[in-house]
């Protein structure tokens, strides 16, 4: 029973970590119908950006999180400017899409070993070592501060979309851009911000994995597949079902432990993900347009 209660508090903490990997590259897609492969990519970037503030300046890598957050916004914003705007939109703007961002995340992957080899990191703090007792288990500090961080981006991503006008645009883009336009809403404009912020999530979520497990210049490649699998699992584009399926998925694969050796848990949430787009193709939820 121990063991059992021991997994599903990993699982429930491990879940925060998951959704907030997840909900960038919801969000884009439900918005600009892009699956943003260079997801991954800023991941991996927000995990060294921590690094390097902890590491040249002895910054907080939680601290960190607000100014590695807002430099990523505007490199989202920039990268959709000068190149995610000017592909033309439909099924051949998808795909080019899909082969524009993967060649972004090649030249940040790149750029990393150029910049700092290709060794494992880790970002140590006085506190990564502390653990806290919860129902009966031991789990460090840094994994209930995860959690915590990851409940509120949940909140703010909630308020944001449904009690701020931009929020109220947002949505109204993802369902209808045409009459958005009619309307006088910048649609092009949306589109930018919600770039911005699914490209800040994606670094945010990457410096919080940074405070839990080692990285190097690869690292964002798993986690973009297990954020692709907790998307599809909730519905695409929805933010209430991004952070269930997290949370089935983290259950999943802690669980797995039980039955299955190590290396064959992580293949299990994409074994879920497959008997799910067979039963359910739209996800769990079947939802397409944030909500």
């Amino acid at each position: 029973m121990g063991q059992v209660t021991d997994l599903a508090v990993s699982a429930i903490l491990l879940a925060g970590l998951y959704a907030t990997m997840a909900y960038g590259l919801g969000l884009i897609y439900g918005v600009l119908r892009i699956v943003n492969l260079n997801h991954g990519g800023m991941i991996m970037a927000g995990a060294y950006a921590g690094w390097w503030l902890h590491a040249q300046f002895g910054i907080d890598p939680y601290l960190s999180l607000i100014p590695v957050s807002a430099l990523a916004f505007i490199v989202g914003v920039v990268i959709y400017r000068l190149l995610v705007r000017r592909l033309p939109r439909g099924a051949a703007g998808g795909v080019q899409s899909l082969l524009l961002l993967f060649g972004v995340w090649l030249v940040l992957r790149n750029a990393a070993y150029l910049l700092f080899s290709g060794n494992d990191q880790t970002i140590r703090t006085p506190y990564s070592t502390r653990a806290v007792s919860l129902a009966g288990a031991f789990l460090s500090v840094n994994r209930f501060a995860v959690f915590a961080i990851a409940l509120l981006v949940l909140l703010a991503l909630h308020l944001l979309l449904t009690r701020t006008y931009l929020g109220k645009a947002i949505r109204a883009v993802a369902q209808n851009p045409d009459s958005c336009t009619l309307v006088g809403v910048p649609v092009e404009r949306i589109y930018a911000l919600t770039f911005g912020l699914g490209t800040a999530l994606a670094a945010l979520a990457g410096l919080l994995a940074a405070t839990l497990f080692s990285f190097n210049p690869d690292f964002g490649a798993t986690e973009l597949l297990k954020s692709f699998v907790v998307v599809v699992l909730g519905g695409l584009g929805s933010v209430a079902g991004t952070a269930v399926a997290a949370l089935i998925l983290a259950a999943v694969e802690v669980f797995a432990i039980l039955a299955l050796p190590a290396y064959l848990t992580a293949a299990v949430g994409f074994v879920l993900l497959v008997l799910v787009l067979v039963v359910r193709p739209g996800g769990l939820f079947g939802q397409r347009v944030l909500g």
